[in-house]
């Protein structure tokens, strides 16, 4: 008998529900432990995770793994990580805001299946969404948030801290102690 986390997997990866479904290799369902404390949410595959299948695999996965693993002593097997839209924007344009809500409810049912107690969105799409507000990431980090029984740490996303360098990277690894700390405290 199919756990509930494996059957709404599998209904994601049949998913044809949006435009996006047409040029996508695969569905990007998530990655990780599916009883994970930490769930760190992005915004969208791009070109490699769409081959791979497997969320934030590319440069801005491998400073991810990188920050993960300096800034909270973690992999990132031990963490789940999902995006707000499960294929691939074509040309790796924003996702439009029909096919955030058509995702919606996959990332809902994620979040409330997996049950974490740190939620580290990366990057404005996430956060705005899961904040419901309009607020950019630039306001929002660099704070705590309630999301339901988890905290929830903006940051920015990997992609843009590559682009930024030194500013943007050293306030996301801030953003990644804070969630530490929250994590810390979350689990006792």
């Amino acid at each position: 008998m199919p756990t509930p986390f494996e059957v709404l997997r599998d209904d994601a990866l049949g998913c044809t529900r949006c435009r996006l479904s047409e040029n996508r290799t695969q569905v990007v369902f998530g990655v990780g432990d599916p009883d994970a404390d930490l769930m760190f949410v992005g915004e969208g595959p791009g070109a490699q995770e769409d081959i791979e299948g497997e969320p934030f695999v590319g440069r801005s996965g491998k400073l991810l793994d990188r920050l993960i693993a300096e800034e909270m002593g973690l992999t990132r097997d031990v963490c789940y990580i999902a995006n707000v839209v499960k294929c691939r924007p074509p040309e790796n344009r924003d996702p439009k805001p029909d096919e955030v809500e058509t995702c919606r409810p996959y990332l809902e049912r994620q979040i409330e299946l997996i049950a974490p107690k740190v939620i580290v969105t990366l990057g404005n799409f996430s956060a705005k969404l899961l904040l419901d507000t309009t607020v950019g990431i630039t306001k929002l980090r660099g704070q705590t948030y309630e999301y339901g029984p988890a905290v929830l740490v903006p940051t920015f996303h990997p992609a843009a801290v590559l682009r930024g360098g030194g500013e943007p990277m050293a306030k996301m690894r801030s953003d990644l102690v804070r969630a530490k700390q929250a994590l810390v405290g979350a689990v006792r």
